[in-house]
C-alpha cells in the first residue's frame, strides 16, 4: 500500500481546504494509498515561498525523511504560484523518489506518462532558467553601453569619494590605471 501526504491550501482567510481534503482523499481510498499525513496552509499565498509556508516546510521536510511515497495535491498551483518555487518542490520530491499526484491536472508521477511529463516540465525548468540568464546578462550589457557604473564601491558606508565622484573611480583604481613607467623598475636576482 503506498503511503501518501496531502498538501492543502488556500489563499485567504475566509476560504477552507474541506473540498480539497474530501477529494483527495476520496481519490486515495480508491487509488488503495494509505494517508499518513495531511498538511496544510489555510491563508497563506502560493506566491510566499517555504519560508512562509509551515505546511510546506514541514511537508518538504518531511521528504527527506521519506515518511511517504507520494504527495497528492489538489492543483499544481495549491504547490507554488513562482514557477522558480513550484520547480523547485518537484525537483526537490525527485530527488528524494517520492511521487506527485495533481487532481486538477490528473498528473501521477508514479506511472509511465506522468514521469514523462515530470521530465518535460525539467526541460522548460531548464530552458526558463536559461532564458533569465540571457535577459540578465542583455541587461547588463545595456548598462554598461549607456555608461552605468556596475558593482559596489569600495567604501564601506556606500558613500561615493572624492576621486570617484571627480575621476569615476576609485584611488585603488586610478593608481592600477596608470601607465608601468611611472612604477619603479623590479631587480630580478639571477639564480
Amino acid at each position: 500500500m503506498k503511503r501518501i501526504a496531502l498538501y492543502l491550501r488556500v489563499s485567504t482567510s475566509k476560504q477552507d481546504t474541506d473540498n480539497q481534503r474530501r477529494e483527495l482523499q476520496a481519490v486515495a481510498a480508491r487509488s488503495g494509498w494509505h494517508v499518513v499525513r495531511v498538511y496544510e496552509d489555510a491563508g497563506i499565498s502560493g506566491a510566499k515561498g517555504r519560508d512562509e509556508r509551515p505546511g510546506l516546510d514541514a511537508m518538504l521536510k518531511a521528504v527527506n525523511a521519506r515518511e511517504f511515497d507520494l504527495v497528492a495535491t489538489w492543483s499544481v498551483d495549491r504547490l507554488g504560484r513562482s514557477l522558480t518555487d513550484l520547480l523547485s518542490i518537484l525537483q526537490h520530491l525527485k530527488d528524494k523518489g517520492v511521487d506527485l499526484f495533481l487532481h486538477q491536472q490528473g498528473l501521477d508521477t508514479s506511472t509511465t506518462a506522468g514521469k514523462a511529463m515530470f521530465q518535460m516540465l525539467g526541460v522548460f525548468a531548464e530552458f526558463e532558467r536559461g532564458i533569465i540568464k540571457e535577459r540578465v546578462n542583455a541587461g547588463l550589457a545595456r548598462a554598461r553601453a549607456n555608461g552605468t557604473k556596475l558593482g559596489r564601491g569600495n567604501r564601506k558606508d556606500g558613500k561615493t569619494s572624492a576621486d570617484e565622484k571627480r575621476w569615476g573611480m576609485s584611488a585603488a583604481a586610478m593608481l592600477l590605471a596608470q601607465p608601468c613607467a611611472a612604477l619603479p623598475p623590479v631587480l630580478v636576482a639571477a639564480a
